[in-house]
């Protein structure tokens, strides 16, 4: 293995913060990694970190390796991005991160059209709700709905958000339908809710036609991590919930929902569907799938055609 590679794996052991996480990064076992930054050690002729049996942590000469490896990976980066621009067509390896429903719903779809068209592409496609660090966790695209709150990312808008508040029949029978908002948060919610996100904040102008804006806390005994159970919840009466168009795949009359107080406005303010990336340059690669999920979502979404005309 070259020094660069090598050095690599170094920054990967200290971004991951463990042998184990990197060593699954590249697919190794842990003595493999180890044995690596052993002889990048002995090679470069200095102790890079002090390990015990649990942890480790940075030399003063691991310290300024690390810097300069950052610089060493950038310039890599730079290279592959170069290099990609005299490209005919894409090729490679991407790497995506997306929430499970989107990833279901509108990325596998593109993905396998993609690779079709596209034979020496690789994808490698993680499906989670959580959101991963896509720089130290190498992916090139992530795929997030709401708000952005990561300013050292590029963010492209792939979509407008669009929510809505729905409930079942049984809920409506039981509740009664509320005529504004201050009914509505009286009653109880279904929530989304998954690590540092939760959707209990409901932003909706407090009369009909009116520019006036007030944030309500909704009520939720509930708590649920998977939009799918969500919307199964809501069915079940257990709630009404504030959704995104995007997280339904039929419409709502074919799921038995009705959307409450439909004269409302729900704000959108700062929120949309992006598809984030971690350069400004971005290879011909991330680029055209991009464009590829925006043409397969279209423009109204596909998802518009789910409300009640």
């Amino acid at each position: 293995m070259s020094t660069t590679s090598q050095l690599l794996l170094f920054l990967d052991v200290v971004q991951q913060g463990s042998f184990t996480k990197a060593a699954a990064l590249h697919e190794m076992d842990n003595s493999s990694l180890s044995k690596q930054i052993k002889r990048l050690e002995s090679e470069l002729g200095v102790q890079l970190l002090n390990r015990s049996t649990r942890s480790f942590s940075l030399t003063s000469a691991g310290e300024e390796i690390l810097e300069q490896t950052l610089l060493l990976k950038d310039t890599l980066s730079h290279i592959q991005l170069i290099a990609d621009s005299y490209q005919s067509e894409p090729k490679g390896m991407l790497r995506i991160t997306s929430p499970i429903y989107f990833g279901h719903e509108y990325l596998q779809p593109v993905i396998s059209g993609f690779m079709k068209k596209y034979p020496d592409v690789q994808v490698v496609h993680s499906l989670n709700d959580k959101k991963a660090d896509i720089i130290s966790d190498n992916f090139d695209l992530a795929f997030r709905l709401g708000k952005l709150s990561d300013s050292n990312l590029i963010a492209k808008k792939v979509a407008d958000t669009h929510f809505v508040l729905v409930a079942s029949d049984e809920f409506i029978e039981q509740f009664g339908q509320p005529s504004a908002p201050q009914e509505l948060i009286a009653m109880p919610s279904v929530l989304y809710s998954n690590g540092d996100v939760t959707v209990d904040q409901l932003r909706i102008n407090d009369a009909v036609g009116s520019d006036q804006y007030t944030t309500y806390k909704m009520k939720g005994k509930y708590k649920v991590s998977d939009v799918r159970t969500l919307i199964n919840a809501v069915r079940d009466g257990l709630g009404y919930a504030l959704i995104d168009l995007s997280n339904l795949n039929k419409p709502l009359n074919e799921l038995s929902l009705n959307v409450l107080l439909p004269d409302h406005d729900i704000s959108t303010r700062d929120t949309a569907i992006y598809a984030i990336y971690p350069h400004r340059k971005h290879t011909m690669l991330a680029k055209e799938f991009i464009k590829a999920v925006q043409d397969y979502i279209g423009e109204p979404a596909r998802w518009e055609i789910y409300l009640p005309r």
